[in-house]
């Protein structure tokens, strides 16, 4: 018996639902290019009229000025933000862009800049970012528009220099904050002795830092009570090789003349935020301080701690580490939010200890 022929309009029906299947399943492998595509700027870096300067005299170019949490300390605190800005039409985010903004008041600030806000006072700038777009290319408009943000980053530095001009000082950036922080030191810092010796640690959370390229008089924390030095890495998860052989891959690190060029197998920093030391030692998970989802709440209140829960180690310049496998310690939002910094903290308490136990030996040696 011959099967049935198909009309015309079946035809018609068939093939039209066999071309909405491949369009579905060509969007679904191909869903990040094309999001990553809609948010290139299309014009050359070169060509390109960035956003208006911040006037950094003025408090709308800040997101916090010395703001103090209760039975804060004494350090000043200067501390740079991770990417906020998606991109699309520029390659450096407006000072003021409400949808960037409103990412670093809910997730960067409660997460990132909390656990530092017992040592003092903490003033945050604004500052003309690069997109996210810049961290998921290695083209060479996006590494001019990462280091075309340096120029606000230094700027800003500059003026908050001014208003502390004796006390103990912290720095601290994360992810694109902890890039252009790097740099202040190198070229900043590192040749001003009465500066240096004023510095209680600078923190480089998330980012990958080329460890020969530290400065002698700035260098990486040896222990826990090193003080005038560098703590930081990169956070990758124990079971993710993955994650961790691109992130070295693709690692961009300031050069002498300042530009970003690849790491290309030099040593990537690493110190382990919860020993506070430089060393490939394993941390168990009982030396945990403590991991928070700080997201949403206000400045000042400080959040609940899961400790003893996330065992460390430094392997080939990324910090490994397991996973926390409750809700509170998921990726969420968008397609674009998960590829910002994680909206948790797995080391706030262990960073909190930390800058906390530097500062009390600053305040000894200065004393002494």
């Amino acid at each position: 018996m011959k099967p049935p022929r198909l009309t015309f309009w079946q035809g018609v029906g068939w093939a039209g639902f066999a071309l909405v299947f491949l369009i579905v399943t060509a969007v679904t492998v191909w869903r990040g290019d094309i999001l990553k595509a809609g948010l290139d700027p299309q014009v050359p870096f070169q060509t390109y009229d960035p956003p208006p300067a911040p006037d950094y005299a003025s408090a709308a170019s800040w997101v916090m000025s010395d703001e103090r949490a209760p039975t804060s300390g004494p350090a000043a605190i200067f501390f740079l933000h991770s990417t906020t800005f998606d991109g699309g039409e520029d390659w450096n985010g407006p000072i003021g862009a409400p949808g960037a903004d409103a990412y670093l008041e809910r997730v960067v600030i409660p997460n990132y800049a909390g656990p530092f806000a017992r040592a003092g006072a903490i003033s945050l700038p604004r500052y003309r970012q690069a997109s996210l777009y810049t961290r998921l290319t290695l083209r060479d408009d996006a590494r001019d528009a990462r280091a075309f943000a340096y120029g606000d980053a230094l700027a800003a530095f500059e003026v908050w220099l001014t208003a502390h001009p004796t006390g103990p000082l912290v720095l601290a950036g994360v992810e694109q904050g902890g890039e252009l922080i790097d740099r202040l030191v190198r070229e900043r810092v590192a040749g001003d002795a009465a500066l240096r010796r004023r510095i209680v640690a600078v923190y480089l959370v998330d980012v990958i830092v080329a460890e020969d390229s530290l400065s002698p008089a700035v260098p990486a924390c040896v222990t826990a009570t090193s003080i005038g030095c560098v703590v930081g890495w990169s956070q990758v998860g124990d079971e993710n090789d993955g994650a961790a052989w691109r992130r070295l891959r693709r690692a961009l690190v300031w050069d002498q003349a300042g530009r970003l060029v690849d790491l290309g197998g030099r040593a990537a920093l690493c110190v382990n935020p919860v020993s506070g030391a430089r060393s490939d030692a394993a941390v168990p998970a009982r030396l945990h301080h403590g991991a928070a989802n700080a997201t949403g709440l206000e400045w000042g209140v400080r959040p609940a701690f899961i400790d003893r829960a996330v065992a460390t180690r430094c392997v080939e310049g990324i910090l490994r580490h397991t996973e926390l496998t409750t809700e509170s310690f998921r990726e969420v939002g968008n397609w674009s939010d998960r590829r910002k910094a994680r909206p948790y903290n797995l080391f706030y308490a262990d960073i909190e200890a930390d800058v906390e136990r530097r500062l009390n030996v600053w305040e000894a040696s200065d004393a002494a």
